[in-house]
Parts: structure tokens; C-alpha cells; sequence
């Protein structure tokens, strides 16, 4: 298993995003990026289908909203999805130790934040990521359908991403379910407006599927995953000169 790397945002990448820097800043700051993408990409190669579980970390496991997605991540998982989340507390541990408890696999994108997160303790594998955007590419990278849980502003962020990935037709539509019609209420309605005021194609609300229940999102993903995809498990074989490993 991975051990934690102490990663600090330097001075040069705090300041990246305030405007230009030096032609060598930039440059070394490509580096950096060209190989977290590098590391992922080895680390995560033979990790499966995945579904990616959105959630706050901020819900502990006396709450409704962890109990949900503790469900959720083990009805997943008995699919022979792997389950992948953000690697954090809250529900990202909650879907996690689903798939984790009823022998599923289970693996974590850890952001690398100034209030260290720390891994939580139902994955299999996790890698370190020292970039909000390197982490994005990753989660969406090896997933075939998004599961958007009660969150704050990242899984706000997540949720807009892989939609505007799959509208402008970046990536398959793959299926995006929002659980928890109570909490995300004003949240679809806010999208239905926009439907309504034409800044998104009325086509566009078909890309989301809003429900109550683990039942029905299983079977949507079973329809929208499994069988537009005609998913299968494959048997891949490391390549030694990589220093590849399985799982």
C-alpha cells in the first residue's frame, strides 16, 4: 500500500493560477503535473469498471445520508463494479465500506489538502493527488456511471464536470444518478430552469436520473451501464517493465 507523501502547494504553484510565471516556472509546473498523471494512470490501470460515488465528507456514520451510501456502494459492488470515491471521510468512506464489506473492491483519489485528508480505512488501493484537476481526470476516467450523493461545492463541481463532459459528447453517456430528492431539490430545479430558459437543451435533462431509491438506481445502472455497454470483466495482464502490479 501507497504511504502518505507530505505535499505542500509551493509558492510557484499557489500562485500558478494568478496569471503568468516564468517560461521555466511553467514548464517545471507541466512536469509536475505530466507525472501525478503518470503515477495515477500505473496505479489505477487494472482497477476495473468503476462507479464513481460524489459525496461530502462532512457526514458521519450516525447520519441517514452515510447509512444510504454505505448501501448503495455495496449494491454496486455486488454488480462487480469497482467502487471509487475520493478516498476521503464521510461518504466517500461510507460507499467505500460498502463495497468493502461484501467483498467487493474499493479504491480512493485522496486530494492532497493544507487540513490533511487522510485515506479512509475500506480501500483496497489509493493514490495521493496533489490537484483538484488531475484528481477529476481520474475519477471520471474509469467509470461508467456517476452516483451523486448530498455534498457541498466539490461534488457540486464533479457533478457539472462529467455532465458538461457527456453533453458536449467527451465522454459516452454514461449514466449520472442524483440520490436524494429532498436534498437536491433546489438543485433541479435550478437545471429545470435552465431547461426552461434554453441555456441547456431540454435533450440535456435526460441526461440526469433523480430517485429515492437504491433499487431503482441499481437498475438503472444495470440498463445504462451493463447492458448499453455490454460490460464485462477483463483479466488484464501486468507488464513487469512497467512495474505494473493487479490488484
Amino acid at each position: 500500500m501507497e504511504k502518505p507523501r507530505q505535499y505542500r502547494l509551493s509558492k510557484s504553484e499557489s500562485l500558478f493560477v494568478r496569471g503568468p510565471l516564468t517560461r521555466l516556472k511553467n514548464l517545471l509546473f507541466i512536469f509536475k503535473v505530466l507525472y501525478n498523471f503518470i503515477r495515477a494512470f500505473q496505479k489505477m490501470h487494472f482497477i476495473g469498471p468503476c462507479v464513481t460515488v460524489f459525496g461530502s465528507a462532512r457526514f458521519g456514520p450516525e447520519t441517514a445520508h452515510y447509512k444510504s451510501a454505505e448501501r448503495i456502494g455495496a449494491e454496486i459492488a455486488k454488480l462487480g463494479f469497482t467502487i471509487m470515491t475520493g478516498g476521503g471521510p464521510g461518504i466517500m468512506e461510507a460507499a467505500n465500506k460498502g463495497a468493502y464489506n461484501v467483498g467487493g473492491y474499493s479504491v480512493g483519489t485522496n486530494i492532497v489538502l493544507s487540513v490533511e485528508q487522510k485515506p479512509n480505512p475500506y480501500l483496497h488501493k489509493w493514490i495521493y493527488i496533489p490537484y483538484f484537476f488531475v484528481r477529476k481526470v481520474i475519477l471520471i476516467k474509469y467509470s461508467y456511471a456517476f452516483v451523486v450523493m448530498p455534498g457541498g461545492m466539490g461534488t457540486l463541481d464533479e457533478l457539472f464536470e462529467a455532465l458538461t463532459l457527456i453533453q458536449n459528447k467527451i465522454i459516452n453517456n454514461f449514466p449520472i444518478v442524483i440520490f436524494d430528492t429532498v436534498y437536491h431539490k433546489e438543485l433541479c430545479h435550478h437545471i429545470q430552469m435552465m431547461s426552461d430558459n434554453e441555456s441547456i437543451s431540454s435533450e440535456d435533462m435526460k441526461l440526469l436520473f433523480v430517485t429515492d431509491s437504491v433499487e431503482d438506481l441499481i437498475e438503472h445502472i444495470k440498463k445504462h451501464a451493463i447492458k448499453k455497454f455490454g460490460l464485462k470483466k477483463q483479466a488484464y495482464k501486468p507488464k513487469w517493465w512497467l512495474v505494473e502490479k493487479k490488484k
